[in-house]
């Protein structure tokens, strides 16, 4: 049986209640598992049909994108190694209650999207070699049984996060390696990985691509949450974070060359589970039925890993009065928390209606994108508050750069893609009012009672 976890003050000599348990290289695999896998799974077709043969490109783009947030993030992890993540950040900066609430709402709110997104990739070819079903209707199914395994209670760790790193890498290893053997045997096309589409200049369909590749990469950010929990942080943490990046970008960029030699970009565009149609159309026999699962254990990992993060963030926020405390209802036997569970479920499903996985990608990566320069411009404003331990410091320029990389990306989103994001960002700033209404009439949690299971 589990017991409660009372745990309130730091063991004698340690500077956290939490075990320090995550060495250097299990926060690599960690972070490397929460960034490779689910979206380049997805969303090679996408991408394709954005910028043609030449996937590689907008991928290397976004890796250099990401890599400017992220020093970012190494700065704020190792100069406050038991900050909560951007939220806290902000709170810390901007001492704007609001400010770090939509914070942290934009990072859930793009959680809950990012789940819809993985529901229709799940629903699309990966499982249609297993089942002929209408994706819309498939992806609600899905989600239903991701929100029933949820409320049951899912015991995570690091460690299981290794082995189904495992599993997506290999997919994605399998893919480049049958690629070289079909370029070994002279058959594809190399020439493709540079070709353009016609009639759309070169910079703009990398940058409209690059939107959609970033997506790809994003997951780094949630590893500031786990700082507390890391030995030597201010040592291993820019490490890890670069070296997981890195790896990610050298893996995807190889994905985008093989998947552009074997295929043509417009039939990449036309598969929702485009890596298995480069694994097809290699002809050396890879059962089709094996190469799905891989991409569906990444997909479904990737869905249900988001989903847990975004119903325990809510909770959160409602035990902090920062939603309506209804939202921190838990189930009595379970200690799961079913009304947040439900509500966000309940979202996900909505947007699985829009039926578009490049347009559910694009809301991601503009929320994400509010969250990441909100933290570019705290790494600015805290250069004045000086600490005593030695942390990553990042020259000035990387910082600034990074503003402009997330305001480049910004300005190249759609109006739709605005609209849609602004209509969530609303119904958050809603919620905010509803609970500080003084009428509302809920309490804060107990700190007394359990922590949730799973």
């Amino acid at each position: 049986m589990d017991q409660p976890d009372q745990q309130t003050a730091a063991p004698a000599g340690e500077d956290t209640a939490l075990r320090r348990a995550v060495s250097g290289k299990l926060l690599y695999l960690f972070i490397l598992g929460d960034v490779l896998g689910a979206g380049i799974y997805a969303l090679v077709g996408e991408i394709a049909g954005e910028v043609g043969g030449a996937l590689w490109v907008p991928l290397l783009v976004a890796l250099g994108l990401a890599m400017l947030t992220a020093v970012s993030y190494a700065e704020l992890v190792t100069k406050y190694p038991r900050a909560g993540g951007s939220a806290v950040f902000a709170e810390r900066a901007f001492r704007r209650p609001v400010l770090s609430f939509l914070v942290g709402y934009c990072m859930l709110a793009a959680g809950v999207t990012s789940a819809a997104g993985l529901a229709l990739a799940f629903a699309g070819d990966y499982l249609g070699v297993f089942l002929d079903v209408p994706a819309v209707p498939a992806a609600l199914v899905f989600l239903l049984l991701v929100a029933l395994l949820n409320a049951r209670g899912i015991q995570e760790s690091v460690r299981a996060n290794v082995v189904m790193t495992v599993v997506e890498v290999f997919g994605l290893v399998l893919v480049v390696v049958l690629a070289a053997v079909v370029f070994g045997r002279g058959d594809g096309d190399p020439g493709r990985v540079v070709e353009f589409p016609e009639g759309v200049s070169a910079g703009s369909a990398v940058l409209a691509a690059a939107i959609l590749a970033y997506y790809s990469f994003v997951g780094f950010e949630t590893s500031a949450n786990v700082a507390e929990e890391v030995r030597d942080v201010r040592r291993v943490y820019p490490r890890a974070l670069f070296g997981a990046l890195l790896t990610a970008g050298v893996v995807y960029v190889l994905v985008g060359l093989a998947a552009s030699v074997v295929l043509p970009a417009d039939e990449l565009a036309a598969s929702s589970g485009p890596l298995l149609a480069v694994v097809q159309a290699t002809g050396i026999g890879v059962p089709d039925q094996l190469f799905s699962a891989i991409a569906l254990v990444a997909v479904a990992n990737g869905a249900l890993l988001t989903m847990i993060m975004a119903s325990r963030m809510v909770f959160g926020l409602a035990e902090q009065r920062l939603l309506p405390p209804v939202l921190g209802r838990v189930l009595p036997g379970r200690r799961t928390p079913w009304v947040a569970i439900a509500v966000t479920t309940a979202v996900a499903m909505s947007l699985t209606l829009i039926g578009d996985l490049g347009a559910l990608a694009n809301i991601v990566v503009l929320l994400l994108l509010l969250v990441f320069l909100s933290t570019n411009v705290a790494v600015l404003v805290l250069r004045r508050d000086r600490v005593a331990e030695e942390h990553f410091t990042a020259p000035v320029v990387l910082p600034v750069l990074a503003i402009g990389s997330c305001l480049l990306l910004l300005w190249q989103q759609e109006a739709t893609t605005w609209l849609r994001a602004g209509l969530m960002l609303a119904v958050g700033v809603a919620l905010y009012a509803l609970a500080q209404a003084p009428w509302w009439g809920g309490t804060r949690t107990r700190q007394s009672e359990p922590v949730l299971r799973g």
